[in-house]
């Protein structure tokens, strides 16, 4: 077992609270620390090894006895309010973010907000490699963006935030991306992502409308399109292979039409789902 020296300091109350310990306090303290951590390990290995993937049921029971909400984060917890901005004591202070410029366009959010740089850098990398047109190279490219703001129905969110920008084909090849991954595809070589036993239960049937998406989708002329998003939706990364948003500058210019007032303040349908990414410690 693997013990990291500053999570064992936090775990006994700090630089502060170790410091004012005498020998035989730090001692015992290490000692419980250890053990706590031992035992959780044991108790996750044992559930691991009993039952390696929870029912829909179980994630449901779950709802009410979690600190984050799995589709949305952070947003809608009630510890954290514009009267009551400091972290949970639990948890982790969030990081300050770096000022964005007075016209900020798709490159500045890559490179100072978007949540899955990497994951969308790599899997557009791939597509590209694999001879994809240009315009799903840019689908696989943008296709998680709206990750930044919600993870539920992050397919349709993703399309809304780029629909003033993009062609029709790029937004029907990221919108419904999200439903396709939960139904295999043998002849395209896609299968049902192992992952997802965990993520949302081994006995999990996608929701209504997600199957009526999958079945729009998969009669439509331009399906492989999307299909191909999800078949270059990396799920690991290879930390071999350096991308960088720059790499994409050119497809960018022929295909994304970059606001001169810079997104977030074109006046556009979605300027103010760019202006909460830019801003999201804005309390009101």
């Amino acid at each position: 077992m693997s013990i990291d020296r500053k999570e064992v300091i936090e775990g006994l109350g700090g630089e502060g609270a170790v410091k004012n310990m005498g020998h035989e306090a730090r001692a015992d303290a290490l000692e419980e620390f250890l053990s706590v951590r031992l035992e959780t390990a044991i108790a996750q290995r044992k559930n691991l090894d009993e039952k390696p993937y929870p029912t829909v049921a179980e994630h449901e029971d779950r709802v009410d006895k979690s600190s984050f909400r799995r589709g949305v984060g952070r947003l809608f917890v009630p510890a954290h309010t514009y009267k009551k901005p400091q972290p949970i004591e639990t948890g982790r202070p969030v990081s300050r973010l770096p000022k964005m410029p007075e016209k900020p366009t798709l490159i500045d959010f890559f490179n100072y907000r978007f949540t899955t740089t990497t994951h969308l850098l790599q899997s557009a990398n791939l597509a590209r490699k694999r001879g994809a047109s240009e315009e799903v190279v840019l689908a696989c490219l943008l296709h998680d963006v709206g990750q930044a703001l919600m993870k539920v129905d992050h397919g349709w969110w993703s399309a809304q935030l780029f629909e003033p920008y993009v062609s029709e084909r790029v937004l029907f090849a990221i919108k419904y991306h999200q439903a396709l991954r939960f139904y295999p595809d043998a002849e395209a070589g896609y299968d049902y992502p192992e992952e997802y036993y965990h993520i949302f239960g081994v006995d999990y049937v996608p929701a209504p409308h997600v199957q009526r998406a999958y079945e729009y989708a998969r009669n439509h002329p331009w399906y492989m399109d999307a299909r191909l998003v999800t078949m270059n939706d990396l799920y690991t990364f290879d930390p071999a292979v350096q991308v960088s948003i720059e790499e994409f500058t050119d497809l960018l210019g022929r295909h994304f039409r970059e606001p001169s007032d810079g997104l977030g303040y074109d006046n556009s349908p979605v300027s103010h789902m760019w202006r909460t990414i830019i801003n999201p410690d804005a309390p009101l």
